[in-house]
C-alpha cells in the first residue's frame, strides 16, 4: 500500500497507485473519483502518505492530509480546504518532501499532540502545537511504505506485510510481521493458510454474520471462512464455509439459530441446516427469503433470543420480527434502530444481545433495552473479546 488513513466516519481508505479501496473488502475505485483536486493539480499516479488529524481543540481536527511529492493537500468532509495544495515545508516546517508514510499520534499515545512522518530510515515526530520536530530512528521496525492508527494501535505496512509498533519508540512486540491480506484487506485467494486460526482470530476485517447454537457454540462468518468457538473449552477452529456447508459456496449475509437448526441467508435465498456433525442440509432448500420468511429486501443481520420463537431481522436502520411458529410467516412490528445506521452481524443468547459494527460489538442485556437505548454502551473488540486474540 502507498498510503492508509481513515475518513471522518472511521472508514479505512487504502491507496495503491491511482486506486482507492474503501473499507476492508470490495472493489477498488479510482482515487480521483473521491479526491479529484489532487489529480487536477498534480497527476495522481499515487499518494505518498496520508493521515487523519484527530487532535481535539485543534483547528485542523478531522481534516485528512495527503502528501504527493513536495505538496500537501488538506480535505475536510471530502472538500479541499481553501488555499491548498501547499508546499509541505510551509504547512509542516522541518518535514522533508517525498515522504514514505505518516500517521497521527494524539496524547497520551505520544507525549504531545503529534504526527509521525517516515522517510527511509528517518522518523520525524512533529509537534502539532509548537511545530517542533524531533528526529528519531526506529531500529527494530522495517521501513514503512504506509502507516496507520487503528483502534488505538499503530501499524507499519511494508510490502505485503505489516507490523504493530509503539509510536514513541518504534518497538515491535509479538509475532510480526504478518500478512496484510486477511487482517486488513480481504483477498480471497491470497493468504497463507498455515496460520489461518491466528489470522481469523485477530483479523480487523468485519464479520458478515454471527450466531450460536442451542449448546452455546458460536459460529462466525467472514468472507469465505467459518470461525467456530466451542462453548465447552473456548477453543477456536477455522475452516472454509464451503467445506462445512458445501451448498453455500462462500460468503453469507446473515445467520440465525432456531430449534436446533441454522438458518443461513445468502442474497435472496435461505439454506437450513440441522445442527449435527456434519451439519445436515435440509431437503427442499434453498428457498427464497420471501417464501421462507416473508421478508423482502437485503438482510444485514438476524437473530433469535434464547427460548423465544421470534426471529428478528435487521435491514439497514430498521428491524422487523417474524414468528417462526406461524405459517406462512409474515414480518411484523417494523421499527427504527436509533443507534445504528448499519449493522454487520448480531447474536442473542444467555449473556444478552451482541450487535457487531465493524471491529467492535455492543452488548445489551435485552432486545428491549437495545431498541429503547438512546446512547451506545461501551465498545468491545471483536478480535479480543469474542475470539480471544491476545494483541
Amino acid at each position: 500500500m502507498d498510503a492508509v488513513t481513515v475518513n471522518e466516519e472511521g472508514v479505512p481508505y487504502f491507496f495503491k497507485g491511482d486506486h482507492l479501496y474503501k473499507g476492508f473488502h470490495g472493489d477498488p475505485e479510482l482515487a480521483n473519483e473521491t479526491f479529484a483536486e489532487m489529480d487536477d493539480d498534480h497527476h495522481l499516479g499515487h499518494v505518498d502518505a496520508a493521515f487523519h488529524m484527530q487532535h481535539e481543540g485543534d483547528n485542523d481536527d478531522d481534516h485528512i492530509y495527503f502528501f504527493l511529492d513536495n505538496k500537501v493537500f488538506s480535505y475536510y468532509q471530502h472538500k479541499l480546504v481553501e488555499g491548498f495544495p501547499k508546499d509541505i515545508s510551509e504547512v509542516f516546517p522541518g518535514i522533508p518532501d517525498h515522504l514514505d508514510a505518516a500517521v497521527e499520534c494524539p496524547k497520551p499515545e505520544c507525549d504531545e499532540e503529534s504526527v509521525i512522518f517516515f522517510k527511509g530510515d528517518d522518523i520525524y515526530h512533529y509537534n502539532v502545537k509548537t511545530k517542533a520536530v524531533d528526529k528519531k530512528e526506529f531500529v527494530s521496525m522495517p521501513n514503512c511504505t504506509s502507516a496507520f492508527r487503528f483502534m488505538e494501535h499503530y501499524f507499519c505496512f511494508h510490502g505485503h506485510q505489516f507490523s504493530k509498533f509503539a509510536p514513541k519508540t518504534g518497538e515491535v512486540h509479538g509475532k510480526y510481521p504478518k500478512p496484510v491480506s486477511g487482517y486488513f484487506l480481504r483477498c480471497a485467494h491470497f493468504a497463507d493458510e498455515d496460520d489461518k486460526v491466528e489470522r481469523e482470530r485477530c483479523s480487523r476485517v468485519h464479520l458478515d454474520a454471527l450466531t450460536s447454537d442451542d449448546a452455546g457454540n458460536m459460529y462466525a462468518f467472514r468472507d469465505h471462512h467459518l470461525i467456530e468457538k466451542d462453548e465447552g473449552n473456548d477453543t477456536v477452529a477455522v475452516d472454509t464455509i464451503e467445506h462445512v456447508f458445501k451448498e453455500l459456496h462462500s460468503d453469507v449475509d446473515a445467520v440465525f439459530s432456531y430449534d436446533d437448526h441454522l438458518y443461513m441467508i445468502k442474497d435472496d435465498h435461505v439454506h437450513v441446516y440441522k445442527v449435527a456433525v456434519p451439519h445436515a442440509h435440509l431437503e427442499g432448500y434453498p428457498k427464497t427469503v420471501k417464501e421462507e420468511l416473508g421478508i423482502e429486501g437485503h438482510v444485514d443481520a438476524a437473530f433469535v433470543c434464547e427460548d423465544h420463537h421470534i426471529a428478528h431481522f435487521i435491514q439497514g436502520n430498521k428491524m422487523v420480527d417474524v414468528d417462526m411458529k406461524i405459517h406462512p410467516r409474515v414480518p411484523t412490528n417494523e421499527r427504527p434502530l436509533a443507534l445504528f445506521k448499519k449493522v454487520d452481524a448480531a447474536m442473542c443468547g444467555p449473556a444478552g444481545l451482541k450487535v457487531v459494527v465493524g471491529n467492535h460489538f455492543y452488548r445489551f442485556d435485552s432486545l428491549m433495552l437495545m431498541v429503547a437505548a438512546r446512547a451506545l454502551p461501551e465498545q468491545h473488540r471483536v478480535s479480543t473479546e469474542l475470539f480471544g486474540c491476545d494483541h
